[in-house]
């Protein structure tokens, strides 16, 4: 049986009464109509149906307690379109006029919401939440008024955009592996290559940069990618991956951002294994979080990432990996990454010139 539940229509309703007529029992009804006995059941009881007194002899069986397909199919519709309780705020009731007053002093909906219940405490019916002032808002006919107070709004959209309820709307990534299964060896931070990543976005969210972090020597490295799809976030974090030792590339904690959606394909092209912090969980990537904050400083908010080169990326990612770190006793990345090829005594000299 169905377990969603959708309202009885009037080729139902028919059926009933026309069961009835024929004495069926309640729950044969529910059977041939796929329904559970109780709606049924509730049917009749709103629509004033008795149980008819069984047959003594001979005749006509009597009616069915007087259920009429009919009227039930108007009654219900009727019952639909009024409202069982009437709107708290409306336009035109004393509470609608405050609200207005406020909002056209350039007050928020929680702003309103708290200044009324400062006002009228312990009276409900003269308080309303932000939600309900944002609902009578946009269910106002359309028109002068609509216009006037929907622009004092901060964000003054014309349609309120949906939230979330409880619930990601980002879909799942299929064979995702959690952050709670990584190795203890990766949370210590004791062997290199283990990694961070994430994109960072520049105007308009249109333009992306990827951005990988090793945990242990907080060594970058940025990725030129062409948008936020999953196919050039492969192409992307593959190219740089591929350019460091296999021994020193081998895990990957991400987000769950669709971008990662193809990460078996990662896993299968550079052999890194990727990690899934758990949702709105910044804090497990924070060393990434912290870096991506850093790199704000060369890569603005408002600028198009789309413009820069890989080779552009990787002196951005070099300034960052020669720079001393505290947190890594004032030695620079690069020079723990790179311990066998990195001299940071003769790279320093040149950088500020020191006389010899």
């Amino acid at each position: 049986m169905n377990t969603d539940y959708r309202h009885l229509n009037v080729d139902e309703r028919a059926f009933i009464q026309l069961a009835l007529e024929r004495n069926c029992m309640l729950r044969a009804i529910a059977r041939s109509m796929q329904r559970a006995p109780s709606t049924i059941s509730r049917e009749l009881a709103r629509n004033a149906w008795s149980r008819p007194p069984k047959r003594r002899g001979r005749g006509r069986p009597r009616l069915a307690g007087g259920y009429r397909a009919v009227q039930a199919q108007e009654r219900a519709v009727l019952l639909s379109q009024t409202a069982r309780v009437s709107r708290r705020l409306a336009p035109g009731n004393g509470l609608w006029e405050q609200v207005v007053r406020l909002l056209r002093r350039r007050h928020s909906p929680e702003q309103i919401s708290g200044i009324l219940r400062r006002m009228h405490p312990g009276e409900p019916h003269r308080n309303a939440s932000h939600e309900t002032i944002y609902t009578a808002l946009y269910a106002m006919p359309r028109g002068e008024l609509r216009s006037e107070l929907i622009s004092c709004l901060r964000q003054a959209r014309r349609r309120r955009l949906p939230r979330a309820r409880g619930e990601d709307r980002r879909g799942k990534i299929t064979n995702m592996v959690s952050i709670h299964m990584r190795p203890p060896e990766i949370e210590e931070r004791i062997i290199p290559g283990h990694w961070e990543g994430d994109l960072l976005k520049g105007i308009r969210g249109k333009s992306v940069v990827g951005t990988l972090v090793e945990r242990s020597t907080l060594f970058v490295t940025l990725a030129r990618i062409r948008d936020a799809t999953a196919e050039a976030a492969v192409a992307g974090f593959s190219h740089v991956l591929k350019r460091i030792d296999a021994q020193r590339r081998l895990s990957l904690t991400y987000d769950q951002g669709r971008e990662m959606a193809a990460h078996q394909r990662l896993t299968k092209i550079t052999g890194v294994k990727v990690y899934f912090a758990d949702p709105h969980s910044p804090w497990q990537r924070g060393i990434n979080e912290n870096t991506n904050g850093l790199l704000r400083q060369y890569l603005p908010k408002d600028a198009d990432l789309s413009l820069l080169k890989q080779s552009e990326l990787d002196a951005i990612a070099w300034q960052l990996n020669t720079r001393p770190r505290k947190s890594l006793g004032w030695k620079c990345p690069a020079e723990l990454f790179l311990p066998d090829s990195f001299d940071y005594a003769a790279y320093y000299k040149a950088i500020v010139a020191l006389p010899t």
